[in-house]
């Protein structure tokens, strides 16, 4: 079914036709950066879009180019701080409050900021990992971004970079200067060098059992909510081609166009920290719950580079 294009949440009918997919229950949300946005952390195609000044770094970059390991965590170092520091906003809790009320069965979300389990959803996949834990490419460990962090601030007094403004995937630009003075520390458990954040880079691809996962939980939904992304990339977009396979109704709540427009069955465009409460308030005490479906998962022939 073609989309309902919506400029303003003023468009009284869109939103109804909204509310009425929710309230019967069976939603399967698919987040993008745009619903972090009013936490302060940016997205990279959204109207202020940090794509316009930053060119994110690809996983083929940071293991493969002389220098690039060491000058990303010098720029992740300066920046992971307001990530960490970011609190859940309205639409991350509205979307809390859905699935408290039965009507979200889980989320997929592209973000790696972890703010919707901070809002008190519990069945969310990660789909591009988090910034909240490092790996070690030599031993395996897993260890929190805090204490490295820590570890970091202590064999880096005084390394503190002010005015520049953060990327969405947590770092900031630095001066080849800057760069060249951060002094970078090993993994604590053997002492490796090859630390890497526990994300999902430009590039690379998603685990095939978390790309799994998700299918799985977009093939036994009712409807499919897309909140925040504009579907540029398939990492997102594969999920409304699968559903519009099997005839699940695509709803799209964003602002700007998204790729997804034409299979949407309803689409609102307007902010998701004023939409997502309204939309919250409107079906949560409706629970007119029809069952979610059963469908055969297709074999994954393939997985495509990620979106941060």
């Amino acid at each position: 079914m073609g989309a309902v294009g919506v400029k303003t949440t003023n468009d009284g009918e869109a939103f109804d036709r909204l509310c009425a997919l929710v309230a019967a229950g069976g939603v399967a949300v698919v987040s993008g950066a745009g619903i972090s946005t009013d936490s302060g952390i940016p997205d990279y195609r959204g109207p202020n879009g940090a794509l316009r000044r930053h060119t994110p770094m690809t996983y083929q970059q940071f293991t493969k180019e002389p220098g690039a390991r060491h000058r990303y965590w010098a720029r992740s170092h300066a920046g992971w701080r307001q990530v960490a520091r970011a609190e859940p906003n309205a639409g991350h809790r509205a979307v809390a409050r859905l699935e408290q009320a039965g009507l979200v069965t889980g989320i997929i979300t592209q973000n790696v900021d972890e703010l919707h389990q901070r809002a008190g959803s519990r069945q969310v996949i990660d789909l591009h990992g988090s910034l909240s834990r490092v790996v070690c490419g030599d031993c395996g460990q897993v260890s929190p971004r805090l204490d490295l962090d820590e570890r970091l601030s202590a064999a880096n007094p005084g390394f503190r970079i002010s005015g520049a403004p953060t990327n969405p995937d947590g770092d900031v630009t630095l001066s080849a200067e800057a760069v060249d003075r951060f002094v970078m520390v090993g993994c604590r458990g053997c002492g490796g060098e090859r630390l890497e954040p526990d994300v999902v880079f430009f590039g690379a691809t998603v685990p095939r059992p978390r790309v799994a996962q998700a299918f799985d939980l977009v093939e036994s939904a009712r409807a499919v909510l897309i909140l925040g992304s504009s579907l540029t990339v398939m990492s997102g977009y594969r999920f409304v081609l699968r559903a519009a396979e099997l005839d699940i109704p695509v709803a799209i709540v964003n602002q700007g166009p998204t790729r997804g427009d034409s299979r949407a069955t309803v689409r609102v465009d307007g902010p998701l920290g004023t939409l997502l409460p309204q939309l919250a308030a409107a079906t949560s005490g409706k629970r007119t719950l029809a069952p979610s479906r059963t469908v055969v998962s297709l074999a994954l022939s393939g997985d495509s580079p990620a979106e941060l």
